[in-house]
């Protein structure tokens, strides 16, 4: 998982979204697309859906699983293919430190910041004005991180849903929801390259290589070994029992104490959510204490610690167990190479083909009197979208 800094966003950057430009960089970003993530084709199906919807003036949000770092252009293939730009609210990160041009090109491509630590009233209001009066879809990736889970979504965030029904409550026209599952397959075999990668892992933490050994079982005993290190640094003890219990067990632990040592009460939440919000608490307090020159190790260790739950998340635990593909362990190991090597992001293994699959649009209904209305939005397109995954 990507590390970035956990911080309030230090600036605002908001779309400029140019089709005519969107249309004449489609051979850059193809080029692009297989430079960087080595994709070179994007099958689309369900395009229909996408575009009866365009056809018909609905608002348009589309919302896709978020497994890869291709995911933007695999995104942005798909629209090439049904003949619009698109809106995508990115976290800031993706422009912060970015020259001047990239920020330009990916404003001119309709993407704008959201602040995903704070209550980013600006960003919400922005994207409901999209779904109002825009022609061009809204992409939200409701996850809000990447996983590497290519074929098992997180629990989807109810921010993306949520402004799809206030959008609704106000727009003159329909506004829909379209389920969107992004799927990655290898082309070449990325043996080599995968069992390179688990080496170096292995080096890491001052074994050998386990060279005779099969690649999954390699995975495991890795996963064990980094799972007793921290289990001993919490619980000063290592656990027994099934590797998805036992991660959830220390992801619990931490997010626990530092939710304690802040007054917060996160029974109700998902993890997610509960990192969310003690995150925020703690960057407000981290950025009083710099103003007044106080010492903030104290609230760094906590957003470090916070950080090591996210991953932990992103850690099923019986993904490549329930089914040992190649795809799947190559996800692993992505995961690994990133947070053990610190790698900004992993390596690409071989060249890989992608599939977008859109799902039939799911009505926002803008009445103040159904109740929960979000949380069953968020429900029901998370659950297409897995559908959608299962049998792609």
């Amino acid at each position: 998982m990507n590390r970035y800094r956990m911080r309030f966003a230090p600036q605002v950057w908001t779309p400029k979204l140019n089709a005519t430009l969107v249309k004449w960089l489609r051979p850059l970003r193809i080029r692009q697309q297989y430079r960087e993530v080595r994709i070179d084709t994007v099958d689309v199906a369900g395009q229909h859906h996408l575009r009866h919807a365009l056809d018909q003036g609905d608002g348009v949000m589309i919302m896709p699983n978020h497994s890869s770092h291709a995911d933007p252009y695999v995104i942005y293939s798909a629209a090439d293919d049904v003949g619009t730009p698109l809106h995508v609210m990115a976290t800031w990160h993706v422009f912060h430190g970015k020259s001047r041009v990239v920020q330009w090109a990916l404003q001119r491509h309709g993407c704008f910041s959201v602040d995903r630590e704070a209550n980013d009233i600006r960003a919400f209001r922005l994207a409901t004005e999209i779904l109002r009066d825009e022609r061009a879809p809204l992409v939200i990736f409701p996850e809000g991180e990447i996983y590497h889970c290519n074929e098992r979504v997180t629990p989807f965030r109810e921010g993306a849903a949520a402004i799809a029904v206030a959008a609704a409550r106000k727009a003159k026209r329909k506004i829909v929801c379209i389920p969107c599952a992004m799927t990655y397959r290898y082309e070449e075999d990325p043996s080599p390259m995968l069992l390179s990668t688990m080496g170096e892992l292995e080096e890491a933490i001052f074994w050998r290589r386990q060279d005779d050994k099969p690649l999954d079982e390699r995975i495991y005993r890795f996963a064990e070994a980094l799972l007793a290190v921290k289990e001993l640094e919490y619980f000063e003890v290592t656990k027994n029992g099934p590797l998805p219990d036992r991660i959830r067990a220390l992801s619990d632990r931490i997010l626990s104490q530092v939710e304690q040592r802040h007054a917060l009460d996160g029974s109700a939440s998902s993890i997610p959510e509960r990192v969310k919000a003690a995150r925020r608490e703690i960057i407000t307090k981290r950025d009083a204490a710099e103003e007044t020159g106080q010492s903030t190790d104290s609230l760094d260790h906590d957003l470090e610690d916070l950080f090591l739950v996210v991953q932990s998340f992103s850690y099923p635990g019986d993904y490549v167990v329930e089914k040992p593909t190649i795809e799947r362990l190559a996800e692993t190991l992505d995961k690994f190479e990133e947070d053990v090597l610190k790698r900004m992001t992993a390596t690409i293994k071989a060249k890989r083909r992608a599939k977008v699959q859109l799902g039939e649009p799911i009505e926002v209904i803008g009445d103040k009197k159904i109740k929960g209305q979000t949380s069953m939005l968020t429900s029901q397109v998370e659950a297409s979208v897995q559908a959608m995954l299962d049998h792609a």
